[in-house]
């Protein structure tokens, strides 16, 4: 019984810790998104959107995904006649970036840089489409889009139903983050009662090892794997007041996080848009892998430097 208490009194903690930013930032998008100030910004993004072959009208999708979530860039994608290549690099690039307001906000509440999150996520997003477009020679065709539940702009009247669609995504996002993150903070307490989150740790570590991470952060991995970065910072929030993650750790698993999370929902959420979606799995993994490793790497490097220059120091005194 304590178990279930404790599970729920840290979850809802947790839920009302996010809300406090889910909730306005949502408003204030979602009421954005009823002004002309999305355009604006699509038509500057057109020149760039060339550069990593796209047509102008590309930029609406990559605007709405970045400021609102994956389901809006979808839904402005099947308005827009394109090849299955030019989906495909629109679905990379929303993989890696999406969702930019809420998510930099949350990275902020854990003590890393907003710059460091946009730096990763929008660099990820250019650098991947820029070489898809580069190397790859096919996928010509014209997409051939299925059935999917988009989210199609609703019509409101007049300012005060744009202002009340806005309270109204907020709660229903909020109510989103709660279904997942009590449920999620139940269960690790389970595991913790249990002795179950030191064997997880223990399963896991081969991997974290592997990442440079250490084998704490492993709970706060499978969360974001699975469930979503959001979600998974709810959880590394936690573990970062329980166990004294390191800050190093928490930036190198936010990093993994960022280049894959949700692999389930923000695989198969393509799917109906007519691409391959096998490929779009592979290259989130692996450079999340290859972009944690290479940073733990100059990192370790660095603070080795670091010591042996102030071991030097102290010698030299």
């Amino acid at each position: 019984m304590n178990t279930l208490k404790n599970g729920v009194l840290v979850g809802l903690k947790t839920t009302w810790m996010l809300a406090k930013i889910i909730f306005p930032i949502t408003l204030i998008v979602t009421i954005l998104s009823y002004t002309p100030v999305l355009d604006w910004v699509a038509q500057a993004m057109a020149p760039l959107m060339a550069w990593i072959g796209l047509p102008g009208e590309a930029a609406i999708p990559l605007v709405l995904g970045n400021v609102l979530n994956l389901y809006a860039a979808i839904g402005a994608i099947l308005s827009i006649e394109m090849t299955v290549k030019e989906v495909f690099i629109l679905a990379v690039m929303l993989s890696f970036s999406h969702n930019l307001f809420v998510e930099s906000a949350i990275a902020v509440k854990l003590g890393i840089r907003i710059s460091v999150v946009l730096a990763v996520r929008i660099g990820l997003a250019l650098f991947s489409a820029w070489m898809i477009n580069l190397f790859w020679q096919g996928g010509g065709e014209t997409a051939q889009y299925g059935l999917v539940s988009g989210a199609s702009q609703p019509s409101v009247d007049g300012w005060g139903g744009v202002i009340w669609q806005g309270v109204t995504s907020a709660a229903v996002g909020v109510g989103q983050i709660a279904l997942v993150v009590i449920p999620i903070m139940i269960f690790i307490q389970v595991m913790k009662d249990m002795n179950w989150l030191d064997r997880f740790s223990d399963w896991m570590s081969p991997f974290t090892r592997t990442l440079g991470i250490e084998k704490n952060t492993s709970t706060t991995l499978a969360s974001g794997l699975l469930f979503g970065l959001a979600f998974g910072a709810g959880v590394m929030i936690q573990e970062a007041k329980e166990k004294n993650v390191k800050k190093k750790d928490l930036y190198l698993v936010f990093i993994f996080l960022v280049a894959c999370h949700a692999v389930i929902e923000d695989t198969l959420i393509f799917i109906p848009l007519g691409i391959p979606v096998l490929p779009l799995l592979i290259i989130r993994l692996v450079t999340a892998i290859l972009l944690t490793m290479l940073i733990a790497y100059i990192w370790n490097r660095m603070e080795k430097k670091e010591m042996l220059e102030r071991k030097e120091a102290n010698y030299e005194y």
